[in-house]
């Protein structure tokens, strides 16, 4: 594919409350195997972009431990391959990525010396499947300066934390909101964007002289009615799991057959680091319904309708219910946990309830279970 890609994964958000104190949104756990970036790093490499720049920044110790090695989505190569750039401190610059604009501002150099005619930008914090050819190749028919990919927004989602978006029958984009106090409509930008790479350096090098940093607000909006910016739909699954609750809902829809099958066993395949680990183990007393239980994990009683990541332990005579359990938690005896996200390695001890009451509840209680 002529294009290079740029993934966005330095961002925090404070509606994922302190899920995202360990983590960038990027690297949130998903579907029981993957992270987020997972989602976009394969997509890349499915539609043969080979060469990637992930920008990060927020808390990103956990995300460059993921992408430790690129070999795991196929960018360990001679040419091009996985780059990975966080803010540096230089004679010119020592500020930290003011906002995306910003970052890849900083990083401009990497731009202009790479040879790609275009350049595919997507947010690390979502969960699709897409080949980014069919929307390059709208891009070029179009003459379009940017085109975005557009989805309608998942049912029941709050609209006024996306970029809300309408066009006309051509494609053309003719109004764009990002994050209205009241949504005019249901199509949404997924953050995935096409544009020319000397296009990009040229609106990037402007953005900066006028001391703009935001790439949606300083460049799509501002420039909505001067640049030729089209709309390309994604029919298929597509979700931001930038909040608690549509971080809950990504995870508990891995449970659905036809999501579940849609990215574990249709093909491209969905990409992700290995980790060496046994089988999940069920004991004597294990009762599992409609779950996802990773690698690793030990399983001693009830787990009904949930998602349990790698080497969690459940002990015995305890009640797991629509509830995620991040890798390597620990779950005592007569536990009951329902309606919850448990953080990693947390430990849950004995004879302990932890119940979500009209909401999500999000369980970091930093108990040491070797100190009891």
């Amino acid at each position: 594919m002529k294009a290079l890609g740029i993934i966005l994964a330095g961002g925090n958000s404070s509606r994922m409350k302190n899920l995202s104190d360990k983590r960038a949104i990027a690297a949130m756990p998903v579907g029981c195997s993957y992270r987020s970036i997972d989602f976009t790093l394969s997509n890349m490499t499915n539609s043969h972009i080979q060469t990637v720049a992930v920008l990060s920044q927020y808390n990103a110790r956990s995300l460059n431990e993921h992408l430790n090695s690129s070999k795991w989505w196929n960018f360990g190569r001679k040419q091009g391959g996985l780059f990975l750039f966080t803010p540096t401190v230089t004679a010119d610059n020592s500020w930290w990525y003011r906002g995306t604009a910003d970052a890849m501002w900083q990083n401009i150099d990497f731009l202009k010396r790479r040879h790609e005619p275009y350049v595919v930008i997507a947010s690390g914090d979502c969960v699709y499947k897409m080949d980014y050819n069919p929307v390059l190749e709208y891009h070029i028919e179009k003459q379009a300066d940017i085109t975005m990919v557009c989805a309608k927004a998942p049912e029941g989602d709050d609209l006024t934390r996306f970029g809300t978006v309408k066009m006309d029958a051509d494609g053309l984009v003719t109004d764009f909101e990002e994050k209205p106090m009241v949504a005019h409509s249901n199509i949404v930008s997924t953050g995935v964007y096409v544009i020319r790479r000397r296009k990009l350096i040229e609106l990037l090098e402007q953005c900066n002289q006028e001391g703009r940093y935001n790439f949606v607000t300083d460049i799509l909006v501002r420039y909505k009615g001067m640049k030729k910016i089209y709309g390309y739909m994604l029919d298929t699954y597509w979700n931001n799991i930038a909040t608690v609750e549509a971080y809950y809902n990504t995870n508990m829809d891995f449970l659905k057959p036809e999501v579940r099958n849609f990215f574990f066993r249709e093909e491209p395949k969905i990409y992700s680091k290995a980790y060496d680990l046994p089988p999940a183990k069920f004991n004597q007393g294990s009762d599992v319904h409609n779950s996802l239980i990773g690698s690793g994990s030990i399983i001693n009683s009830k787990v009904e309708n949930s998602v349990l990541f790698k080497k969690v332990f459940v002990g015995n005579n305890s009640v797991i219910k629509n509830s995620i359990i991040m890798n390597g938690a620990y779950i005592g005896d007569n536990v009951r946990v329902e309606n919850c996200i448990v953080e990693s390695n947390e430990t849950l001890l004995s004879d302990t309830t932890y119940i979500g009451d009209g909401e999500i509840r999000i369980v970091s209680e930093n108990n040491n279970r070797y100190g009891i």
